[in-house]
């Protein structure tokens, strides 16, 4: 063993200029980080240490007493500086150059096969296609930066935009590496994974709380969750928690082409991968795979949830594309929710944006999925009826992580004698107008419109919400006042408060109030998009938002616009024409939308060319720009009518390649695909630019 630990101190270590030999201090302390995170590999990562526990502190004490001795030459990415940074009074936002993305999910064979369907037809691919499957493991999804291999920033995935600056705490994590091993990694490189807190772990830091009278934790999940979201890292580094590595997000200039390729290369640079990822071929081995691991749920050592499931071909994910946050070419296989029964003490009907009426058990408080449940829906009254729910009934209540939780059976042996049948009301419980359920619909709605005062509440929260007008500290407790007290009716009044009337509100001072009143001023200059959405049309999200927006470019052109002509609309079906036929119909929403406009809310309108001018072609971006980032210009691409691919084949139009394009432009030019530099490139975007303003 002592030989290993001498390994490290043999090397004649120089300065990064390669001519200048280190001094002595500087050679040793070189050498116990490299032999240090060797070992930390080895113990965390691969789980076969090479020492002991003694013998590996004895080198993190030397090196610690070393840079005691010379702190001019500590470095941020020391295995002793893990721990030590101040604790933070808040954590700063941080915004992902790529979202973070989230998971459709289906619980059946079925959905499954229907999925993998889809892909193929997407694709048009008749063989099998190949894909990675990996346990879904119930922790915190995280996003960790590397620039020249170094750890600079970690981050929480927050709302998949935007989440929380927890670099400090991450580095007390011991699976995250602060340096990657090798040389071969990109100069700037975004790992994403799962921080968790293995179930070893959290029953041991549970007995040792129980044994000190401290408050224990409540579930791996959401102790992963509070332990990356100390204020101090000392805290943070207190938590038994790891990390699995499973996707890249910014790659700098590595193009791998395939999913696999992207877990190999994480193993060589020291990043922990789950050692359960399979790549396999076709639908049935999927299946399998996702049997083979709820068979040996119970054994993993940490909560998994379900098996995610990715199209392992990079040029096929970039064909198959994503919807609303969501990318087409993966999905979550979730296993069954975790179960537990209680009694339905009553049920409360709620009024949504839409007019909707869902009605809510409220159940007798029982703890499942990690959590104490009280509320759970029951969707609508189709639900409520197949269920054959009564007051009183002892019910099987589903959840799983953070999903609603859900009545999923009645225990009809315990019915009490006494119990009652659930009855939908005649009357909307915030407005008193007659509930209406057109024949064939599943939901009941009020029809009241802005006049319910609840759908008053809910339309003003939509109107405000970050991905509508982005009016930032217009919270729901603020809205809720906003109407109970009269002062808003619609979104229209919004713009018509001033600062001593947002300051009357409880909770509300002088600088709250001006901040919300300079909110509602930034918001009037938005985007179509944006505005559309805000507008809260029944079907319509923010895609297809978007789809109205680029095609219409005008908001007389949109409220004009025939059923027949909102069809033509990308994402756009008869049934979400009707829908947004009928919102321009109605007088009372152009008096808002009219009013609106009054209060100089808008927003930029460009010009509209003729014809896409690179309509049905297929470009592919390669190497790194210098003028833009590849994101830009993938953006001006598919302004000019392109589809962007991320692989060349025999569809591909033309290649743009900037320095250090290697393979792609290789292949390219054994297709014999035009290639086209940077500068030709900019040339072109110049030229289609001046057209269309022309």
């Amino acid at each position: 063993m002592a030989n290993r630990i001498e390994r490290a101190k043999m090397p004649e270590l120089t300065a990064k200029d390669g001519r200048t030999p280190m001094p002595p201090p500087a050679r040793e302390i070189a050498a116990l980080r490299e032999n240090i995170r060797y070992h930390l590999h080895r113990y965390h990562v691969l789980d076969d240490p090479e020492l002991a526990d003694s013998e590996f502190d004895a080198l993190l004490d030397r090196l610690v007493e070393l840079e005691n001795e010379h702190p001019d030459l500590v470095t941020p990415d020391s295995p002793t500086q893990r721990v030590g940074a101040e604790p933070s009074a808040r954590f700063a936002a941080v915004a992902h150059e790529l979202p973070m993305l989230s998971l459709d999910k289906c619980a059946s064979k079925e959905e499954f096969i229907d999925w993998e369907a889809r892909c193929r037809t997407r694709v048009g691919y008749e063989g099998e296609l190949e894909f990675t499957c990996e346990p879904k493991i119930d922790g915190v999804a995280v996003s960790l930066i590397y620039e020249n291999g170094v750890l600079v920033r970690g981050a929480t995935r927050g709302d998949g935009s935007s989440g929380e600056d927890i670099t400090a705490n991450v580095r007390t994590v011991p699976a995250v590496p602060l340096r990657l091993l090798g040389d071969t990694y990109p100069a700037t490189l975004e790992v994403r994974g799962e921080i968790y807190m293995p179930l070893d772990g959290f029953r041991a830091f549970n007995e040792a709380a129980a044994s000190a009278g401290e408050r224990l934790l409540v579930n791996p999940r959401n102790a992963a969750a509070g332990s990356l979201r100390q204020l101090d890292p000392k805290l943070t580094a207190s938590r038994p928690l790891s990390m699995y590595c499973y996707s890249a997000g910014l790659r700098g200039d590595w193009e791998p082409d395939t999913q696999w390729q992207v877990l190999e290369a994480f193993r060589r640079w020291g990043l922990r991968v789950n050692e359960r990822v399979v790549r396999v071929a076709g639908v049935e081995a999927c299946l399998d795979y996702v049997r083979l691991l709820l068979e040996e749920k119970d054994s993993l050592g940490y909560d998994a949830d379900g098996v995610v499931v990715k199209v392992n071909d990079f040029g096929m994910q970039d064909a198959l594309g994503t919807v609303t946050r969501r990318p087409r070419w993966a999905i979550a296989y979730k296993y069954p929710a975790q179960a537990a029964t209680t009694v339905l003490k009553g049920v409360e009907f709620q009024v949504g944006r839409t007019g909707a009426i869902t009605p809510v058990a409220k159940l007798e408080p029982v703890f499942v999925g990690g959590a104490t449940v009280s509320n759970a829906t029951l969707h609508n009254m189709d639900e409520v009826e197949r269920l054959d729910l009564h007051l009183g009934d002892t019910v099987m209540v589903h959840r799983a992580g953070d999903v609603i939780p859900q009545v999923t059976k009645v225990i009809e042996s315990k019915r009490p004698g006494d119990a009652r049948s659930v009855a939908m009301p005649q009357r909307c419980p915030a407005c008193d107008t007659p509930i209406e359920r057109p024949e064939g619909e599943a939901v009941a709605r009020c029809p009241a419109g802005l006049t319910c005062p609840a759908q008053r509440k809910e339309s003003l929260k939509h109107f405000a919400s970050r991905l509508a007008m982005d009016i930032e500290g217009l919270g729901d407790k603020l809205v809720d006042q906003l109407v109970e007290r009269g002062m808003v009716k619609d979104p229209a009044d919004l713009y018509g408060l001033d600062v001593d009337a947002v300051e009357s509100l409880e909770r509300m001072g002088p600088k709250s109030a001006r901040n919300v009143i300079d909110a509602l001023r930034a918001s009037k200059h938005t985007t179509f998009a944006r505005f559309i959405y805000a507008l809260g049309i029944r079907e319509v999200g923010e895609t297809t938002a978007a789809n109205l927006a680029n095609h219409f470019r005008s908001l007389d052109a949109l409220n004009g616009s025939s059923e027949e002509a909102l069809n033509e609309v990308p994402d756009v079906g008869p049934i979400v024409a009707s829908r947004i036929r009928s919102f321009f119909d109605d007088e009372d929403n152009r008096g808002v939308v009219a009013r609106l406009i009054e209060q100089d809310i808008h927003w930029p309108t460009p010009a509209r060319p003729a014809k896409s001018p690179l309509a049905g072609e297929t470009w592919v971006l390669t190497g790194t720009l210098s003028t833009m980032t590849r994101n830009e210009a993938r953006a001006h691409l598919v302004k000019l009518g392109a589809k962007v691919a991320g692989s060349v084949s025999g569809a591909t139009t033309r290649v743009v390649a900037g320095p250090g394009a290697g393979s792609k432009a290789k292949k390219a030019a054994e297709l014999e695909i035009p290639v086209m530099d940077e500068t030709d490139f900019v040339a072109m975007l110049a030229e289609h630019e001046a057209r269309g303003s022309g």
